[in-house]
């Protein structure tokens, strides 16, 4: 059984950073695309930005480009966001998720939520002004 569990969220100023992991469990991910989203109060859970498994390019939501990295530990099993430059409206709920896909469905498919299976319980970021 596949599981996603997230952690490092919490509250920071303005300006601050922060990294959250997703340690991922219940299968070998090789084959897999990842990715993390959010979801404000009142809004629809977006993409923020996705990585295959096994490398290869990285993609990001215009909203947080130059600001964000993803990035994965193969080893560890776990998926990583580094958070700098946090504004107010980076305020949200985080989630990690995954989804089977090789490199050409991962390239079409990997900023659309429906085609996610997998998901993680989240983990709340809050910036303050």
């Amino acid at each position: 059984q596949v599981q996603l569990v997230e952690s490092g969220g919490g509250l920071v100023q303005a300006g601050g950073s922060l990294r959250l992991s997703c340690a991922a469990s219940g299968r070998t991910f090789d084959n897999y695309a990842m990715g993390w989203f959010r979801q404000a109060p009142g809004k629809e859970r977006e993409f923020v930005a996705g990585i295959r498994w096994l490398g290869g390019k990285i993609y990001y939501a215009d909203s947080v480009k130059g600001r964000f990295t993803i990035s994965r530990d193969n080893a560890k099993n776990t998926l990583y966001l580094q958070m700098n430059s946090l504004k107010p409206e980076d305020t949200s709920v985080y989630y990690c998720a995954a989804f089977r896909a090789d490199v050409a469905m991962a390239s079409v498919n990997i900023h659309v939520r429906s085609v996610y299976g997998y998901w993680g319980q989240g983990t709340q970021v809050t910036v303050s002004s």
